[in-house]
């Protein structure tokens, strides 16, 4: 009795069926009153299912859910959120053209002589912003909000509907290092002020960082719950995925050869119109990964987009092998051989309700095996699709599943092993495990060196610092459209990069890096 009068949420034996997929199997599952409690687990694991069920997404085949003591049973996300649950999903559920206001009270609108009563709703939303130190524009579009204030709506909406237990469906996926940082310090200012949250990870540090207790599931079971304090990243990988997981630095053996791609003095507008590259110089050679780092919305983007044909060139040229293609179009460089893994898998990789036959032929439908005097070979896509499935263990292993079955890790790894498939000469690969839990990330990086070591150009953006170090051999960091800096990973700190991201060039360098520094493998700024 008195266990479960200390308990927020106690999920009892829970298990979810989909079809012969057993999503969720016998999981029990306990959140202590005021605590944060991390749900920690491989893509597929069954991490978001289960809390759906607790938000009533989904009906229970199995099992029993308590909530401050009392046995519920949910049927509607609005049942939840009466009982005080509430829930911020990874992909945000606002209307784009409304603006924060009206997104936060929608459905909830506080009403006087039977009209809206907006000015009571400002006063109920800024006294939850100041109490938590946000700063929302209440009268601007949705549309024009970056990802983290977006975010920032959807916690104040939950709070404003009275949510004391919120889940945080992967929170972190979409946000720059600052962002997270802002986000976990809400988090311990929600649970100081009473609350009782569930995050749902895959990111180890995050979660022994900010939880006091961490349930990891696998292949839809409970392996095991720890308290955060004590346990080691190592300990919780192998829970994870079952065996130990690679942290360390990959190895290189291999010297750069002759250049691949070369771009030169090249300037790109954005969608708005403003230059979001500005005279970039760059070089990527065979047997070379150049990794990109920078704060999210710095260029990255477009630089690569231009650099694969889905952006117009303002000035400046891009050759690949001695050859300028800059006038050329996307379908002209895949035939040459640039793939392109992108930085939004839902929008850019897939198209959601095709099934993965169709979504791996996605910008090959002219390219020989898979088409052929424009006749498409399905048979020839099919096996490709297949290949591609069982290579890289994407789950479920169904080339007829529409690809919005698939979860976001299993839906970048098709995407990854799509695109490798294609037998390159060129990778172009945008924030290439986003999203992405521990496991899928060490067989997406061993891909990527495989892809290098055999002779292959790989550029590789990233805003994690982590995997920028990991992979790469030379590290451009873009500040405000422009190279601030090109480093060696073995010789630079954590901090250099840092100061490199914020703007700042690191004591005693000079102006920004010139295009033989780019070219230079040793091209360290000090």
């Amino acid at each position: 009795m008195g266990e479960r009068d200390t308990a927020a949420v106690r999920l009892e034996g829970i298990t979810k069926r989909f079809g012969d997929v057993v999503a969720n199997d016998d999981v029990d599952f306990r959140l202590e009153a005021g605590s944060i409690h991390a749900l920690l687990g491989e893509n597929g694991s069954g991490k978001t299912t289960l809390m759906s069920v607790l938000y009533g997404l989904y009906d229970e085949d199995d099992g029993e859910i308590y909530v401050d003591g009392e046995r519920r049973t949910f049927d509607s996300p609005r049942a939840a959120m009466d009982a005080g649950v509430g829930m911020i999903h990874q992909h945000f559920q606002l209307v784009e053209p409304m603006t924060v206001l009206q997104n936060v009270i929608l459905g909830h609108e506080p009403t006087e002589g039977g009209l809206v009563d907006d000015e009571s709703a400002r006063r109920k939303i800024r006294e939850i912003c100041g109490r938590y130190g946000f700063e929302l524009p209440l009268d601007t579009p949705i549309e024009d909000l970056d990802l983290g204030a977006q975010q920032r709506v959807e916690i104040v909406k939950s709070l404003y509907r009275g949510a004391e237990i919120l889940i945080l469906d992967e929170p972190t996926a979409v946000l720059t290092p600052q962002e997270v940082d802002a986000l976990i310090d809400v988090m311990r200012d929600l649970r100081a002020d009473g609350r009782s949250l569930i995050f749902i990870t895959h990111k180890l540090d995050e979660a022994l960082d900010v939880a006091d207790r961490i349930t990891v599931l696998r292949d839809g079971e409970a392996i095991g719950t720890v308290p955060a304090a004590g346990t080691t990243e190592g300990e919780l990988a192998r829970m994870m995925v079952g065996r130990d997981v690679l942290f360390d630095r990959l190895d290189r053996e291999t010297s750069p050869g002759e250049t691949v791609l070369g771009v030169e003095d090249l300037s790109v507008r954005g969608d708005r119109g403003r230059e979001q590259v500005a005279g970039v110089d760059l070089t990527v050679r065979e047997s070379e990964i150049l990794g990109i780092a920078g704060v999210q919305g710095n260029g990255q983007r477009e630089l690569a987009e231009a650099i694969v044909g889905l952006r117009s060139v303002e000035s400046g040229t891009i050759g690949l092998d001695g050859e300028e293609i800059t006038g050329e179009s996307r379908r002209q460089r895949i035939e040459r051989g640039i793939a392109y893994i992108p930085e939004n898998r839902q929008t850019e990789g897939l198209v959601q309700d095709y099934d993965l036959v169709r979504n791996a032929l996605l910008g090959n439908q002219t390219v020989e095996p898979y088409a052929s005097r424009g006749v498409i070979d399905w048979r020839a896509v099919e096996g490709h699709a297949e290949s591609v499935v069982e290579e890289f263990d994407v789950q479920p292993a169904a080339t007829d599943a529409e690809a919005a079955s698939l979860s976001g890790g299993n839906q970048q790894k098709f995407i990854v092993g799509r695109e490798i498939g294609h037998d390159p000469e060129l990778m172009v690969a945008s924030h290439p495990t986003r999203g992405v839990d521990i496991g899928s990330i060490e067989f997406i990086h061993n891909r990527l060196i495989e892809l290098r070591d055999a002779g292959l150009a790989v550029l590789v953006v990233s805003s994690k610092l982590e995997e920028i170090r990991k992979l790469a051999d030379r590290i451009a960091v873009m500040y405000e459209g422009e190279f601030i800096g090109v480093v060696d990973p073995d010789e630079v700190t954590d901090e250099d990069l840092g100061l490199l991201m914020a703007g700042r060039t690191l004591e005693g360098a000079d102006d920004r890096p010139h295009e033989s520094e780019l070219e230079d493998e040793g091209g360290v700024v000090e």
